[in-house]
């Protein structure tokens, strides 16, 4: 009969995303994973096989349990609301500490074709969700006549990139906020 696992490994993989979160994959050492995620190193390898199928799986768990909630704000296609919402609650995900995946996308990107797709489907689902939300605010008439929603769009997708990177850097959510009233403003009917 198998035995139970004596871990849950919801936490541990939260528990990882605080790891790389601060030391990125290639600063996480495999002792600090191990007693931070308090998973035994034979449990582990037998799990996860190696480091970087951890980190795909903290990723998928990262996406899942951080990143679609925030998504799913768009999705509901509120206009202007559901972006401004998205932005807001985006950037306390952030604060002081980047975006798990943006941040491996950075890293590994390169290298890594899994962290590459990732990242592409991240962003493009992002910049679909994006395109609705505008439609909305257009149809409501939110969005000041002649905007192009689609450049629109991918402005404020790689607006999501660049806060990532603005959090880790400047480590202040006041300026990102004023940068997406900035960035929202031009849209605005009355702008």
């Amino acid at each position: 009969m198998p035995r139970k696992a004596l871990y849950n490994i919801e936490q541990v993989l939260s528990d990882a995303e605080d790891v790389f979160l601060e030391h990125s994959f290639h600063g996480a050492a495999m002792d600090e994973l191990i007693a931070r995620t308090e998973f035994n190193r034979r449990g582990f390898y037998i799990e996860f096989k190696n480091k970087k199928q951890f980190l795909y799986r903290v990723l998928a768990h990262y996406q899942e349990s951080r990143l679609l909630p925030l998504q799913t704000q768009l999705q509901e296609k509120q206009g202007l609301v559901s972006i401004q919402s998205f932005f807001n609650d985006y950037i306390s995900l952030i604060d002081g500490r980047g975006c798990l995946l943006i941040n491996s996308v950075t890293e590994l990107g390169i290298d890594d074709i899994n962290i590459r797709e990732i990242g592409r489907h991240y962003l493009d689902g992002l910049q679909i969700a994006f395109i609705s939300c505008l439609e909305q605010a257009m149809e409501h008439g939110q969005l000041k006549v002649g905007v192009d929603i689609e450049s629109a769009a991918l402005q404020l997708t790689c607006f999501v990139q660049g806060l990532a990177v603005n959090a880790v850097l400047c480590q202040d959510s006041e300026e990102m906020q004023i940068t997406i009233q900035s960035l929202l403003a031009p849209l605005l009917p009355n702008a």
